[in-house]
Parts: C-alpha cells; structure tokens; sequence
C-alpha cells in the first residue's frame, strides 16, 4: 500500500460521489505523517519478509528471512514477543494467511517464508493470545520421522479454534488463546476472500473489533492488522480489487480509532506497509490527462475469481465465433462493465477476443493453458485500469517509500522519513524498553 493506492482510493471515492479531488480514509486524517525507507539488506527492492523482519524487530534482513539475521542463523525478537514478556496481550491478524510472511515475523524465527510448516508449529507453541483472519497454509508434516498436525498442537498448548462468524462472536472477555479463522478461506493459500467477490462475514473490521474486545486487559495489549490482500490485489494489477481491500482495511483502522476515542491517553496507532507492489500511478498513457476513476464502480469480481468463471465459459463454447465473442463480451460487461458502463472500441473488443484465445491455447498434453501472458483476466483488469486514467509499471514490488501515519502518544516521532527499522525502536521506547536490551533471542 503505497501513496498511490491511498490516492487512487480516496480519489474514487470521491468520483463515485461526483465530485473532483479526494475523499479522505480514516487514517489519512490522523495528525502525523511520515515516509518510511524499505530497502532489504541485500535488495533494494524489498519482500514482505526481510520488511516485516525490518518493522517487527528492527533489524534489516535479506529476502524471504522470517526475523533471523541475513545468515538466516540468529533471530531476532519481535516487539510483539517483547510486549508479551512485559505482561501485555497480543495479537496478530490478517486478511492473508497468518502464517505469511508479515504475520509471521512477529511470532516465528525461520530462513525462508516458506517453512509453513515450521511456522505453523511456532505459531502453534507460542503463547501469543489471539490470531485472526486467514487460516495456515501447512498444517501437516513429517516431524522426528512422524506425521505432525500443527493445529492439533496449538490445540494441546491450549488455543481455541474457530472457523465461523458465530464462532467468533460467541467469543467473550476471559476466552484465552484463540485462532479465528474466516469461514471462506481460499483453497491452497488460507487467505480470506476478496471484499470485491462479497465473501460472508467476519470482515477484517470485525476481527479487529472483536480482538480488541479480547485483547484489553489493564496491562495493555498489543495488536498488528494487516490488509494483506492489497498486495495480493496489486500483484495482479487490479485497481478495483486494490480499492476495495483498502477500504475493507480503513474500516479496520477506524475500529482501532473508536478505541482511541475512548482512551487517547494511552493508545497508539501507526498505519504503514512494508513496500509498494505494482507501480501504481494516478494517471496513464492512453488517457492522458483525462481521469475516469469512477468506471472502477462497474467492475464486481476479483481477477482471480473471474479466472474460474472463464474456466466455466470455455467449458460452453458452441464453436461459432460470432455467438461466442458475442457471449465473452456480454460475461465482460456483466463482471466489469467494458462494453456496458465503460466504452470500449472495436479495436478493444479485438484484443479481449485474441487475449481469450490465447488463454485457451491447449498444451501437448491436451491440457488447458493459462501461463500464457498475458491471460484473458489480466487484459480485462488492465483495460478496466487504462479506461479509468490509472497506470501500472509492474505485477511486482517497488522500492518508492510508503506512507505512515500515527496518532496517540509518540505520535510525533513517525513524521519526516524514517527507516522500517526504526518503527519497533519508536514503539519500545514508548514502553519505556531499550530496544538493545532485547534485540536477539538467546
């Protein structure tokens, strides 16, 4: 979540109200901001691994180490670890998995993001009191030469597990130790649905409320949320999806801000991300100076959702090229309103027609291919993107700063340019903690 995201969703919230400039997030307005450096130990361009490590313990870290040094041989201690050894609660959600890369850093020491499995198992014996959001990637391994459920061990170190809404509301003060996972969970990677594809409820507003809820105690707590599927949205230079997982995270952040109101004396808030994914930019080549941001309305489905129900039109093409190019026009206007609420050329519907083609190449094997680049989804997203005035420079990360923003007691500190590193460093010492003292895990 670059500034460009904030800007383009602030922007469409305003064009969808019909009017010119922006319509402000809840944590734009808070009274400091600040830009935060990303770069990695190895890597100018940063992952979400060697940052979280950077903002979670402050230390730099190269690629895809989980909060060990950049030999992936020392761990560092979280300052989530560390409030917990001060006798505050904590608490880690995500809208992605929560044994991904940023959750992870605060509960796991491993070499590699993808250990799932190992960190699963550290995320199972910790004894942190609240994960929310997505599920675990790898629950299931061979250990010491038997076959290991993780969840099941989170189970015996006393975490509750729950999978659904009234799971999760039935949850009251005193419940300790809880894993609550959305009930939709994605196959294969455990993150919660896109807000865009409407999944049921709980949203990540509601786990943040309800782990709040858990969480205050009179030693205070301390809590990380994360819109993790903004990046995932912007990975796939999807500008629609982009704004509705920031909106989904602003209602989170606004939650924590009601808590503020009740008492802003001892609450701090600090919204920041860990890089820029996509290249994102409030303008483009073909629109030129005209922007159209509100055409991103029309737009219903995730590219990744969109990807199976084009499975599902292949499955019934008649073999008629005019009844069929009709029909993928007709799916397109209905999930993104090209060729409906969005005007589109002859030349457009072309290039949709011979992008779909090209998705459907069939491989030796007789198989159907979707490698090829780019795919009917992708050239559906980034025309919806070039209609609206909004451009992509990649489907990677960057290394432009990312905003921060804060409000609360040390708020002040966050403002200028800082380091990711220095994010813990501020925080402890609000806590009146020298971070030196509790850099590294003996």
């Amino acid at each position: 979540m670059g500034v460009a995201q904030v800007n383009l969703t602030e922007a469409y919230l305003a064009a969808i109200n019909n009017e010119k400039g922006f319509q402000q997030l809840s944590f734009t307005k808070m009274p400091q901001t600040g830009l935060v450096k990303t770069f990695a130990d190895n890597r100018f361009i940063t992952c979400s691994a060697a940052a979280g490590t950077a903002f979670a313990t402050g230390y730099k870290t190269n690629i895809n180490h989980i909060s060990t040094d950049s030999s992936g041989l020392v761990p560092f201690k979280s300052i989530a670890t560390i409030c917990k050894e001060q006798g505050m609660k904590v608490g880690i959600l995500s809208s992605v998995s929560i044994d991904h890369a940023t959750p992870a850093v605060f509960y796991a020491n491993q070499p590699h993001r993808s250990n799932y499995f190992k960190i699963d198992l550290e995320l199972a014996n910790s004894d942190f009191d609240f994960f929310g959001g997505g599920g675990l990637r790898s629950t299931k391994d061979t250990l010491d030469g038997r076959l290991v459920n993780a969840l099941d061990l989170a189970k015996e170190n006393g975490f509750t597990y729950v999978d659904s809404y009234s799971g999760l509301m039935n949850l009251k003060p005193g419940d300790e130790k809880i894993i609550a996972v959305h009930p939709e969970i994605m196959p294969g990677n455990a993150a919660m649905p896109y807000v865009i594809d409407q999944p049921t409820a709980p949203t990540l507003a509601e786990f943040t409320r309800k782990a709040i809820e858990l969480l205050e105690n009179e030693n205070g707590f301390f809590m990380m949320v994360e819109g993790g599927k903004i990046d995932w949205a912007c990975h796939s230079d999807d500008a629609a999806t982009t704004i509705h997982e920031t909106i989904a995270f602003d209602d989170a952040v606004q939650v924590a801000l009601d808590f503020y109101k009740q008492h802003p004396d001892e609450t701090l808030i600090v919204v920041t991300a860990d890089h820029e994914t996509g290249g994102l930019a409030l303008g483009a080549q073909k629109t030129a100076y005209e922007s159209h941001f509100n055409y991103l309305q029309y737009q219903k489905i995730s590219i990744d959702k969109f990807s199976s129900v084009i499975v599902d039109f292949q499955k019934k093409l008649s073999g008629n090229y005019e009844t069929d190019i009709n029909n993928l026009l007709d799916l397109v206007a209905e999930n993104f309103g090209l060729g409906k609420e969005i005007p589109i050329t002859a030349e457009d519907k072309s290039t949709l027609w011979f992008a779909f083609e090209k998705s459907m190449q069939t491989a030796k094997n007789g198989k159907t291919m979707y490698s090829d680049f780019p795919s009917i989804s992708e050239t559906i997203v980034n025309m919806v993107s070039e209609k609206a005035g909004v451009g992509w420079t990649t489907y990677a990360h960057t290394g432009i700063n990312v905003p921060i923003y804060a409000i609360g007691p040390g708020a002040e500190l966050f403002s200028g340019v800082i380091d990711n590193t220095d994010i813990p460093g501020i925080l402890m010492g609000q806590l009146g903690i020298e971070q030196a003292a509790y850099s590294l895990i003996e």
